[in-house]
């Protein structure tokens, strides 16, 4: 995150594997944000950031039978959503860098922020 880069959207996302259902639709919204080829981007912390960990999406299904919270995290990466994590939020949640599915920005909240306040709109997932 550049100093003069504008973000079109920021979604902070909160939400973690406590709740399910909630998640796809914060991945849906950054999907069809980037499709239209919006600048977006997705900043895991708090439980959010569990997330991330190797091999914790692809066994979270918000609905029986369907697709895994991984797979609504690809659709989003595959149409241009950046993903940065919550530095801070690791340590919450005893992970460290290592244990991330991929190599990404971390950033603490302090640094983050004010970039991401700097978008165009920001939703609180």
């Amino acid at each position: 995150m550049g100093d003069t880069e504008r973000l079109d959207l920021v979604v902070i996302l909160i939400t973690g594997p406590e709740n399910p259902k909630r998640l796809p639709s914060a991945f849906f919204l950054a999907s069809t944000a980037a499709a239209s080829e919006q600048n977006v981007l997705m900043y895991f912390t708090g439980p959010a950031t569990e997330l991330l960990k190797k091999g914790v999406a692809e066994t979270i299904f918000p609905l029986k039978g369907g697709k895994s919270v991984a797979d609504f995290m690809k659709l989003a990466s595959d149409n241009g959503v950046r993903m940065i994590g919550c530095a801070q939020s690791l340590e919450l949640n005893k992970m460290t860098p290592a244990d991330l599915f991929c190599e990404m920005p971390l950033l603490n909240p302090s640094a983050a922020l004010p970039s991401l306040a700097q978008a165009g709109r920001v939703l609180t997932w």
